[in-house]
């Protein structure tokens, strides 16, 4: 067969077919590429601070509209109300970060059982590599700016021990602090005092949080496009292959003819030579 696939004419059909083939995995790659997309863009709106009690409520759901806003509050800190959530990347190294409670000067207060008087939010203040390191929040009314981000989930049947948390979780903070929260956090970008900077800083590095992705919604028609695109190359060499093996098919048939009609005409009696008479009783068979 690989005689029959080394003819020219096969030889030709072949780079035809992977032109094809190449063809169809490219346009495979361009609807795999339109099968994702993002659910909306970026808002550059969210870089423009809003107050935090115009932006949310406490006690409420967090929209996700107001994910990633740049807020404002004023406040202070409680010094006893702060703890460190493990596993935090900064620069590509593990640390801790520094989040302390923040009770927000001019927030609605909740009511109900086991309401504080204050609604607090919980605030990133920083992240340090070593615990050691971690400082008490800057004292008096500070004036914070940070980015809100939603609640993260606690991690399950996990105990982070004494002074810390498994996540910036506002279920796992205000059972730890016996506050009431905004259902949210803000990553500090700047504190100020009296006009003053009283952001942490030495081993404690500022957090730098920008605006998250928007997440991707996927096209399920288009990726079922791209999968029929690779289905099409694959059947282009495949019908490239049945040809040839047509061929050589087709030219074992015709040789095994030849040799049957060689064979026939070896063996049919010549016309010509003299036969022997049965009624002479002189001619021996």
């Amino acid at each position: 067969m690989l005689k029959t696939a080394l003819k020219p004419r096969w030889i030709a059909g072949l780079v035809f077919a992977l032109v094809i083939s190449a063809v169809f995995v490219l346009l495979s790659q361009w609807q795999f590429g339109r099968s994702t997309r993002p659910e909306a863009p970026v808002s550059t709106g969210t870089e423009d601070p809003r107050p935090l009690t115009e932006v949310l409520e406490p006690g409420q759901f967090f929209p996700g509209a107001v994910a990633d806003q740049v807020v404002t509050a004023t406040g202070s800190y409680d010094p006893r109300k702060q703890v460190l959530v493990p596993g935090r990347i900064n620069d590509g190294a593990k640390g801790y970060w520094i989040v302390s409670a923040f009770a927000v000067k001019g927030a609605p207060a909740l009511t109900g059982a086991g309401a504080s008087p204050q609604t607090w939010i919980p605030v990133a203040r920083g992240w340090v590599a070593d615990p050691a390191d971690a400082t008490a929040p800057p004292s008096g009314t500070i004036d914070l700016t940070g980015r809100l981000i939603p609640s993260e989930a606690p991690l399950p049947n996990t105990d982070a021990g004494p002074g810390r948390a498994s996540a910036v979780s506002v279920a796992e903070l205000i059972n730890l602090w016996d506050v009431s929260s905004y259902p949210g956090f803000v990553a500090a970008s700047a504190e100020r005092a009296g006009g003053a900077d009283v952001a942490a800083s030495g081993p404690v590095k500022a957090l730098d949080i920008g605006p998250q992705p928007p997440a991707q919604t996927v096209n399920w028609l288009n990726l079922f496009y791209a999968a029929e695109w690779v289905v099409f190359a694959g059947f282009a060499l495949f019908i490239w292959w049945r040809l040839v093996k047509d061929d050589y098919r087709r030219g074992l048939e015709e040789a095994e003819d030849e040799e049957a009609a060689r064979r026939a005409a070896g063996a049919a009696p010549d016309e010509h030579s003299p036969q022997p008479d049965p009624t002479n009783p002189r001619v021996q068979s």
